[in-house]
């Protein structure tokens, strides 16, 4: 009987953890599928974004798509690679899934 009991919770329990998995998986294809439409969106700004705006773009993006900043930082001389490197390097920590919702949130605020 104990035997039985523990069969069928064992199966209850994984049947849920998979259920719950399922739903993340879903959660993460929605949201990088809104990401990957905000990237397109933005494309069709009528005005180009001021400077920081623009590094703020790039840098949830990057965030978004790669995670933590990687790579040497560009030359002294670089200044917009450098600029773009410091951008990103200040979300060092910042979840993917939070760097793509706030760029979402970016671009359908300078698309508004």
């Amino acid at each position: 009987m104990l035997s039985r009991w523990s069969s069928h919770g064992t199966r209850d329990v994984h049947s849920l953890l998979t259920a719950r998995l399922t739903m993340q998986v879903h959660t993460m294809t929605d949201l990088r599928r809104e990401f990957e439409q905000a990237a397109e969106d933005i494309q069709r700004l009528d005005q180009r974004p001021d400077n920081d705006t623009l590094l703020k773009l790039y840098a949830l993006y990057k965030q978004g798509s790669e995670g933590d900043v990687h790579g040497e930082q560009p030359g002294f001389f670089d200044f917009i690679g450098t600029a773009k490197h410091e951008a990103w390097a200040q979300l060092r920590g910042t979840s993917t899934d939070e760097a793509m919702q706030r760029y979402i949130e970016l671009v359908q605020e300078l698309l508004a």
